[in-house]
């Protein structure tokens, strides 16, 4: 986890560097003393500690052209002025830290912004998870995240992606194994990706592209995992 701390204040700097520390021993930091360094360094940390209120560039003008071209970093401001939280929240910020603030916020906020940063790696590992199949001669490397439906046809899988189909010959019961929790089993003939479905009911499943059948026997198992699966990316 790389965090970074751009205060114009050394002694600042330093504090929040030993916060952070006692709380995360392993974490990288990088430091900068205003707002053209962060820019012109060019990093993109996992978390951004700001000051809002330097000399030069501020921190909500650095903040609004990092967002041109990097969305991810969570942003902390950290500041003695409440006037500037309505312009923080704009450029997406994470949290507003108003100085002095005590060990407790602290740690609360950097906390909940790790946990953020954890699941959001997590959610990026599993979509570079990858299958590798032969498909007419050749080898074809698929990403789990692209897979919007499979089915069976001809003793062949047909994997559907947003993009293109893909045939191969493989047990559908095999691809079910592999590609884990994220994919369910509504028919006998079919293995869907539960990021894609739009609506479902007791006969069919919706998906964004596509459609595919729903087994009765299925339907309380199937709304259970979608469930779960929501959940897991705080989306119910």
């Amino acid at each position: 986890m790389l965090i970074a701390i751009c205060d114009d204040e050394k002694e600042v700097r330093d504090l929040l560097a030993g916060k952070i520390k006692k709380l995360y021993p392993r974490a990288n930091l990088c430091f900068y003393a205003g707002g053209e360094e962060l820019l012109l360094a060019g990093e993109q940390p996992d978390i951004l500690f700001l000051d809002i209120q330097m000399p030069g560039m501020d921190g909500v003008e650095a903040a609004r052209r990092l967002r041109a071209f990097n969305e991810e970093t969570i942003l902390i401001f950290v500041t003695a002025a409440e006037s500037y939280v309505f312009q923080a929240f704009d450029v997406g910020a994470f949290h507003y830290l108003v100085k002095p603030f005590c060990d407790e916020k602290f740690e609360e906020v950097l906390r909940r912004a790790a946990d953020q940063c954890g699941e959001r790696n997590s959610r990026r590992q599993e979509q570079e998870k990858s299958l590798l199949v032969k498909s007419g001669g050749s080898h074809m490397r698929i990403l789990y995240g692209d897979i919007v439906y499979a089915e069976v046809f001809n003793r062949k899988i047909i994997l559907h992606t947003l993009k293109e189909e893909i045939e191969y010959y493989g047990k559908i019961t095999d691809l079910e194994k592999e590609l884990g929790e994220d994919f369910f089993r509504p028919h006998r003939s079919y293995l869907i990706h539960f990021k894609y479905v739009v609506k479902y009911d007791s006969s069919t499943v919706f998906l964004e592209k596509g459609q595919t059948l729903m087994s009765k026997k299925n339907y309380p198992e199937f709304v259970k995992g979608y469930l779960r699966y929501n959940r897991k990316r705080g989306l119910g």
